[in-house]
């Protein structure tokens, strides 16, 4: 039976896309890595195998790959974590995990990347194959998967990785969307953050894991519709700081992604292509 390891399953992304894993995988099917077994009750409910451990260890790592044909790695240390854990997870354990599963057969590794990970200064949105060189605004998080995404494409061809890189990802009950209200204080009114709903970031995931020609892409994943600073205010229904309409953006395409590839390759359209139709439809 072909087995598929999710690491990150209980995180904001992971618990999302996990049950809609097995809807589309079906049951028994579905493996993950989790630090905390306790956390992961509700989706050992749903069929899934759970294997307890850290990502950061080796012999955990092991543990969770015997038997598996696929990996879709969604672990990441986020915001408000040390410099130091973000590379440890994002880059380090990741790239292992890579090596690990190369070495213990699996045929189909799905990494999970960000939309932070190209350089500024394009003109325009960027594509798949511009340069991997994210500046310091976005810190270790954006630098730690880029250089995940380097090291990896070192490995052999035959662990058929695809990359997935995701912008902000938002909606049903995720606080990320309000969380960033307070981050983006400081930004001009019409500057935009790119977005992508938690369901159509799950089916991109879903696409690139199980699309033959996926492997070996690498794809960018956005909504249609990126947000403004003013409009997460409004949406919040927080106050607009003062004087930021009368503040420049330097790189107004800074974040913004083209997604051509990924609706012509993998057939992806976004059930949600804006924060308003998820507004609409009650998936915020």
């Amino acid at each position: 039976m072909a087995r598929i390891l999710v690491t990150g399953a209980t995180g904001q992304v992971g618990q999302r896309f996990v049950p809609r894993l097995v809807h589309w995988a079906g049951t028994d099917t579905v493996r993950v890595l989790v630090r905390d077994a306790a956390r992961a009750e509700a989706l050992a409910r749903l069929g899934v195998e759970v294997v307890e451990g850290d990502l950061r260890d080796a012999d955990d790592r092991a543990k969770a790959l015997v038997g598996a044909d696929s990996v879709v790695n969604v672990a990441a240390a986020f915001r408000d974590v040390p410099d130091e854990e973000a590379f440890e997870v994002n880059r380090d354990a990741a790239v292992e995990l890579a090596r690990q599963a190369l070495a213990a057969g699996v045929t189909r590794f799905v990494q999970t990347s960000t939309n932070l990970v190209y350089a500024g200064g394009l003109g325009r949105p960027a594509h798949e194959d511009d340069e991997l060189a994210p500046g310091p605004l976005f810190g270790a998080y954006a630098v730690s998967k880029a250089q995940a995404e380097l090291a990896m494409r070192e490995l052999d061809p035959a662990l058929g990785l695809t990359m997935v890189r995701l912008a902000f990802v938002y909606g049903e009950g995720d606080s990320h969307l309000r969380d960033v209200v307070q981050r983006v204080a400081s930004w001009p009114a019409h500057k935009r953050l790119a977005v992508v709903h938690h369901a159509d970031a799950s089916l991109a995931l879903w696409r690139a894991l199980s699309t033959p020609g996926a492997a070996g892409r690498a794809y960018n994943v956005m909504g249609d519709a990126p947000i403004s600073a003013v409009e997460l205010h409004q949406l919040h229904g927080v106050p607009l700081p003062a004087d930021t309409a009368g503040r420049v953006d330097e790189d107004p395409w800074h974040g913004l992604v083209s997604t051509a590839r990924i609706r012509a390759e993998l057939g992806w359209r976004p059930l949600f292509p804006s924060v308003w139709t998820a507004q609409d439809a009650g998936a915020l």
